[in-house]
Parts: structure tokens; sequence; C-alpha cells
């Protein structure tokens, strides 16, 4: 077990290394000029060369990406152009936040997609199995700022039931419960499409799942039907299902941003679109970079998890 967690750590270095090329090129293939952006159009010609010397910018670009690069692997992110602080002591307390709504949005998604899919796929045709077919589609086609808007005007302005921006109430304690009511609706938002996709994945993992022999004849020995689906059907199908969340994983990190920008969440994803407003390339790229760690973590944590699962796929790993 312990080669092949190695096997899967070496293969993501490249994958990072890779990303982190990426995010460096296509900042810089992006119209404008970063010194501009900061300075103003009312810069002189002396101010603005001034300013590309000490962001190195008039530097060939492969010294560059270097540059950054040895800096990231220190664990250096720079300064923020902006605000002119370390990225670190910025974006790490953002990070967190952004986790906590990911967390969220992640216990949503795992949990009504399982279980909606589950129910879906075990009872193929019935009026549930219709439902939630058509509530799938439309969740997964919605776009997710619209939904959180929809959920911002029904529960914080119309019923005002919860809160429609900011982490914590600023007159409350600052506690769970104030954390939770808060976490609500941005959470809802970033899981609509992920919950939709984990459960149509989970209804057509379950249909393959209920005709093979083996759920035949453990309802041939006289098993109840909740222990097959729940016990043998559901073992075979965890392999696909973590390799579904992981994904999902990527996609909350990522989708976050509008949650975080219509419900004023003081996240990374915020952070970044402040951050592209401004033209902080340095935060931005962070950011990015961040964003793809986490990502490409939560699928090597999918690959080691599916190998405790399935033995057999640490045997084709090999």
């Amino acid at each position: 077990m312990i080669r092949y967690v190695v096997g899967r750590l070496l293969t993501a270095l490249p994958v990072l290394w890779g990303v982190s090329l990426v995010i460096f090129t296509m900042q810089k293939l992006l119209p404008g000029d970063a010194a501009v952006a900061i300075l103003g159009p009312q810069a002189t010609a002396q101010e603005l060369t001034a300013l590309r010397a000490e962001l190195g910018l008039d530097q060939a670009l492969h010294v560059q990406y270097w540059r950054w690069f040895s800096k990231v692997l220190e664990g250096d992110l720079g300064r923020s152009i902006q605000l002119r602080v370390r990225i670190t002591e910025l974006i790490l307390p953002k990070f967190k936040n952004t986790m906590i709504l990911a967390a969220g949005a992640l216990t949503i998604c795992v949990t009504a997609g399982l279980l909606i899919g589950v129910l879906s796929g075990t009872r193929p045709n019935s009026l549930f199995d219709r439902v939630s077919i058509v509530c799938t589609i439309v969740g997964a086609s919605m776009p997710g700022f619209w939904v959180g808007l929809v959920l911002m005007y029904i529960f914080a302005l119309q019923l005002k039931l919860l809160p429609s921006t900011g982490m914590y109430d600023l007159r409350g304690d600052g506690g769970v419960l104030d954390l939770l009511r808060h976490l609500l609706l941005p959470a809802i938002t970033s899981s609509v499409v992920a919950t939709a996709v984990v459960s149509r994945l989970v209804r057509s993992t379950f249909l393959e799942i209920m005709q093979h022999d083996y759920i035949k004849t453990a309802r041939a020995k006289g098993l109840r039907e909740r222990t097959v689906i729940y016990v043998h059907a559901l073992k075979n199908a965890l392999p696909t299902f973590v390799n579904i969340v992981a994904l999902q994983m990527g996609y909350l990190l990522g989708g976050s941003l509008f949650s975080e920008v219509i419900f004023s969440w003081p996240g990374m994803g915020f952070q970044l679109y402040s951050s592209i407003a401004a033209r902080d390339v340095p935060v931005v790229q962070a950011c990015v970079l961040l964003t793809a760690t986490v990502f490409t973590l939560a699928n090597l944590a999918s690959d080691v998890i599916q190998g405790l699962v399935n033995p057999r796929i640490r045997v084709a790993g090999r």
C-alpha cells in the first residue's frame, strides 16, 4: 500500500508543476499592463519603468517564472501589490473560510446526492425516480449566481429566516449556531450543481449494480432489501462514489467564487474577485495555485481511498 501511495504522490508532483507553469503563463497573456493598472494612467514613464523593475516585469519570461516558482517552493508566495502585505498572511485566513464553505457544501452534496441517487437507482421508473430526474436536470442547468440570488430573495429578504451576507452577525456572539445560519444559503448555492451530478452518477451506478448476479443471489437467500442495498450494493458502489465526490470537491472550491461574492463571504473566492479587479497578479496566482493544489490532493486522496476499498485498483496501479 505504501508503494501505491508513493507512486500516486510522484505522479501528482509533475501535475502541480504543470499547473504552476500554466497559471504563470496565462497571467502573462492577459491584456493590459500591471504597472499601469497599479499606478494609474496619470503615471509618468519613469514611474512605470521603476515599478516594472521593482516587480521584475522587465526581465525575460523564463527568468520571471523561475524567480516566482523558486519562492513558491520555499513557501513564499510574494507580497500583494494592492495591499502591500505578505500573500500568505492575506489568503490563509480567507482559505480557512473557503474550506468551511466548501465543507458545508460538500456535506449537503454527499448526503443529498447519495440519498437521491440510491433511492432513484433502486426504484427505476417510479414516481420518485421521475421527479428526481427532472430536479437533477434542472439543478445541473441552473447558474450558481442565479440560485444564490433566488435563495437570498426568498429566505433572507421575504421570509427573513436567514442572513444574507457575511460570516457572522456583528451583534452576535460569533458562535457555531451563528456561523451555521450564515453558512446555509451559500453552502446550498455552491452544492446545487454538484448534488445533481452526484445523484445522477450514483443512480447510474446503482442501476448497473442491481443487475449483477451477486445481488440476485443475495435476494434469493432471503436477505432483506435494505441489507441488499446498503451492504452489498453500496459497498461495490463506494469506489465510484469516492471518485465522484473527490472531483466535486475541486468544483466546490472553484465554484465558491459566485457564492462568496453574492453573500459577501470572506473567503478566498471573494479575495480572488477583488484581486482580479485590482490587477493584483501575485495574489491571483497564489489563489489559483492553492485551489489547484487542493484539487490535486483531493484526487490523490481519492486514489488512496479507492485503493483501500478495492485492492484490485492497487494491483492495477503498480
